[in-house]
Order: structure tokens, then C-alpha cells, then sequence
């Protein structure tokens, strides 16, 4: 599987493709030259509109998991004002904007999870996953880091969660939970007949 981006006589007209099928594909006024290592038929290279998916990556993941945990440590550090209700309705409400304004570049995957999904619904092909991974912990990894500079000393807060029973019912709730969200990304997502389905469309 691959992406075609065709951006006129003078763009990029192919990302992270095998570069024989690059070459076959693209005008010869725009095929790119092939790389050092197009010696076999499954080199990929990086092309601008794939770098673009990926900086939108590690943006939408950042920015979630800023805004996501930044509204548990301001709840944690201001007598619970701002409640679990608040909580998860910033969660919902940054990845809606971020779907919607991430969405055309990148599919908005921002998560491991949902890009394993797909590449295993043959929606997203395998040879993208581990960059998208790389960009998704890099993403969340700078915005962990922008918390713990902003919130120092009293403020410090865990924003994450701890298990409140045994390992066992742990694994089970977070089975049961990531499989009802992928559940409902991959239905939506990869199929054609849903409603914005054209986000997820690679």
C-alpha cells in the first residue's frame, strides 16, 4: 500500500513508496530522483508530504496529552475545581479539534494503538508504523516534559492513574476499555460509508 500525493507539475508526487513503483507512478517532470538505497523493491524513502504526516503526528499527540493532563494537574492543584466530568470533557473536546484540524494530513492517529489498528485492517501500510509510533512517544514525551517545567515544587502533580485493585482486574479494565475504543475507531474509520471517513483515507 501507498500514498500518492500529487502536488502539480513541480511537487512531490509520491510518499514513503517503494521507490520501483515511485518511479513507474510519477510524471518524469516530477518524479523525484530515486535514493542510495533504492537497490530493492522494498526501499522507501521519506518524502515531504510523509514528514508532513509525521510532524503532524507529534504535534497532535503533544497537544493532546498537554492539554489532557495539564487539566489533571490544575484540578489536582485547585481542590478538584475542575472534576472528572471537566477532565474528560477537555480530553474529548482537544481530540475533536485536533481530528478536525490534523485529520487531512495524518489520519489523526496519535496513539500506538490506532495506528496498529489500521495497518492491521490494511487501512495504513505497515512500513509507516514505526515512524508514526516513533512521533506519537516523541510527541507525548515533550509535552510530559512541558508539564513537569511548568508545574514544579507544590505543584507537581501525577497526572497519570494508578490501579486501585490487583494487577489482574487492571489488565482485564484495560483490555475491555482500549478494545472498546478501537472497536469504535476502526468501525468508523475504515469504513468507507461513515461519515468523515475520508480522514483515515491513506
Amino acid at each position: 500500500m501507498a500514498d500518492n500525493s500529487g502536488t502539480g507539475s513541480n511537487g512531490v508526487c509520491v510518499t514513503f513508496k517503494d521507490c520501483e513503483d515511485a518511479i513507474q507512478n510519477c510524471p518524469s517532470s516530477a518524479a523525484p530522483p530515486p535514493p542510495p538505497s533504492c537497490g530493492t523493491k522494498d526501499s522507501v524513502y521519506f518524502s515531504v508530504p510523509f514528514m508532513q504526516k509525521l510532524m503532524a503526528e507529534i504535534l497532535g499527540t503533544y497537544f493532546m496529552i498537554f492539554a489532557g493532563c495539564a487539566s489533571v494537574v490544575v484540578n489536582l492543584n485547585n481542590e478538584k475545581i475542575v472534576s472528572l466530568p471537566g477532565i474528560s470533557i477537555v480530553w474529548g473536546l482537544v481530540v475533536m479539534v485536533l481530528v478536525y484540524s490534523l485529520g487531512h494530513i495524518s489520519g489523526a492517529h496519535f496513539n500506538p494503538s490506532v495506528t496498529i489498528a489500521h495497518a492491521t485492517c490494511k487501512r495504513f501500510p505497515w512500513k509507516q508504523v514505526p515512524p508514526y509510533i516513533l512521533c506519537q512517544v516523541l510527541g507525548s514525551t515533550l509535552a510530559a516534559g512541558t508539564l513537569r517545567l511548568l508545574f514544579q515544587e507544590k505543584q507537581d502533580q501525577f497526572a497519570g492513574t494508578l490501579p486501585a485493585g490487583s494487577n489482574i482486574q487492571a489488565f482485564v479494565m484495560e483490555f475491555i476499555i482500549t478494545f472498546y475504543l478501537m472497536f469504535v475507531i476502526s468501525g468508523v474509520a475504515t469504513d468507507n460509508r461513515a461519515v468523515g471517513s475520508s480522514f483515515f483515507t491513506y
